[in-house]
């Protein structure tokens, strides 16, 4: 998502009643792509993919997802052992995001990646908010029958973070959930650009509604955000935190940008990991 979006949403008033409103939104929103970069890539080396296959519910297609499996050296020697389902955002495949599935890694993670169809080497359909949350719950389901006894997290980084909600909030066996860089809802996002003032909300079709859904999250929940954040500003991200129900926990990582908080936060993030899901550094020390 780029602040171009705006002056696009303004154009949706012209096209109001059209059958195309809806596509158009899914592709300015999403981005979708196999868009990576060089620092990913680099950062994907020694990731095994994953591939996951079924049938889906909404469009009664096969899909094939694509995925990046990146395990701690913790995993085959502790059986309480973390794993995650990490969920990206906008514009980049899951190998752009390699280099943020790498810190979360160092946090005593296992972390799974994926792509959402229309990205990298997944089923090349055009994405959607309910085609996305689909997507991260057959990844869910996938982690669930693969370790089926191990405590399993989720994270999302921007408009993954929405996606991470409203999984979180349809499922009732994950151990936490983190979002990182998330909004309230895209109508609240469209607001705060220059031309938010514009009344283009009822228009607007991919809403991802985070505030409404984050208090049907039963797990603790942990809010990170930037406060240099010029995308997806800091108070959505406290607005976000206020509306769920506890356990839950914000973090303002000073300094940090819609892109760098993953790194420059990761001592914040230790002591969250601590505070709030009692994963201290014992789960990031390998059995001998």
């Amino acid at each position: 998502m780029t602040r171009l979006i705006v002056a696009l949403f303004a154009a949706l008033a012209l096209l109001a009643g059209c059958a195309t409103l809806d596509e158009k939104q899914r592709v300015w929103i999403f981005q979708p792509s196999d868009r990576s970069w060089s620092g990913g890539t680099y950062a994907a080396e020694s990731m095994d993919d994953v591939w996951i296959d079924f049938t889906s519910r909404e469009t009664g297609e096969p899909v094939r997802l694509h995925g990046l499996w990146a395990p701690h050296e913790n995993f085959t020697q502790r059986a309480d052992a973390p794993v995650l389902l990490y969920l990206h955002g906008a514009r980049w495949n899951v190998t752009g995001s390699a280099f943020r599935m790498r810190r979360m890694q160092e946090l005593g993670f296992s972390v799974l990646g994926i792509d959402y169809r229309g990205f990298g080497k997944s089923t090349n359909d055009l994405p959607s908010e309910t085609l996305a949350t689909e997507d991260a719950r057959a990844a869910w389901e996938w982690l669930a029958q693969k370790y089926p006894d191990r405590p399993r997290y989720i994270f999302g980084h921007s408009l993954g973070g929405a996606i991470a909600i409203n999984l979180a909030a349809d499922v009732a066996d994950e151990r936490g959930t983190l979002v990182e860089g998330t909004f309230t809802s895209i109508p609240d996002v469209v607001r705060t650009f220059k031309w938010g003032w514009l009344p283009i909300s009822p228009l607007i079709t991919q809403r991802f509604e985070a505030r409404k859904r984050v208090a049907d999250i039963g797990s603790p929940l942990l809010v990170v955000h930037g406060s240099e954040d010029r995308l997806i500003r800091p108070d959505l991200g406290r607005r976000l935190y206020e509306a769920a129900k506890g356990p839950k926990q914000f973090v303002l990582v000073e300094g940090g940008s819609h892109h760098n908080t993953n790194s420059i936060g990761q001592s914040q993030y230790r002591e969250a990991l601590d505070a709030l899901f009692g994963l201290d550094d014992s789960i990031r020390v390998v059995a001998r």
